[in-house]
C-alpha cells in the first residue's frame, strides 16, 4: 500500500514540477534597511517554479517587470499601486523589476532564475535612471556572494 501512494506522489511531482517550489516574500517600502524608496529584499535567487508575494507594506507602490531586463519568453507582470501581486517565475534568467512611481528614485529589485544565471551583458543598457542603475549594480553584485 505504501508504494503505492509513493508511487503515486513521485507521478504527481513528475507531471506537476512544483510539488518543491519555494515561495518568497517581497515587501514594498518608503523605508528599510538599505535606504528610502525599497524592495526588501532587494535581490533573489530563487529555482524555476519559485513564487514571489510582492506586499504593498507601505502605500504608494507597485510592482512590474522592466520589458527589456525580462528573459525571452517570459510573461512581464505589473500590479496597481497598493496591490499584493503574486508571481511565479518559469523561465531562468535575470529580472529587472521595478516600482513605476519611484524607478527614477532607485526603487528596484534583481530576481536571478535558476543555480547558473549570470546577468546579461545588455541588462544595465538602455536608459535607466541613475539611482536605480546603482542599486541595480549593487544588486547584481550579489552574484558573486
Amino acid at each position: 500500500m505504501f508504494r503505492m501512494i509513493a508511487s503515486g506522489f513521485a507521478l504527481s511531482v513528475a507531471m506537476t514540477g512544483t510539488a518543491f517550489a519555494e515561495s518568497y516574500d517581497v515587501q514594498m517600502l518608503n523605508r528599510g534597511d538599505a535606504g528610502n524608496m525599497i524592495f526588501e529584499p532587494a535581490f533573489l535567487r530563487i529555482a524555476p517554479g519559485d513564487t514571489v508575494t510582492f506586499l504593498a507594506t507601505d502605500r504608494g507602490h507597485n510592482v512590474q517587470s522592466i520589458p527589456e531586463m525580462t528573459p525571452e519568453g517570459a510573461e512581464g507582470f505589473e500590479g496597481r499601486i497598493n496591490e499584493e501581486i503574486v508571481v511565479t517565475f518559469d523561465i531562468e534568467g535575470f529580472y529587472g523589476v521595478m516600482c513605476k512611481p519611484h524607478y527614477a528614485m532607485g526603487m528596484v529589485m534583481t530576481i536571478a532564475v535558476g543555480d547558473d544565471v549570470q546577468a546579461p551583458d545588455s541588462f544595465l543598457e538602455g536608459r535607466i535612471p541613475r539611482g536605480a542603475k546603482a542599486r541595480f549594480e549593487e544588486q547584481i553584485a550579489n552574484l558573486a556572494n
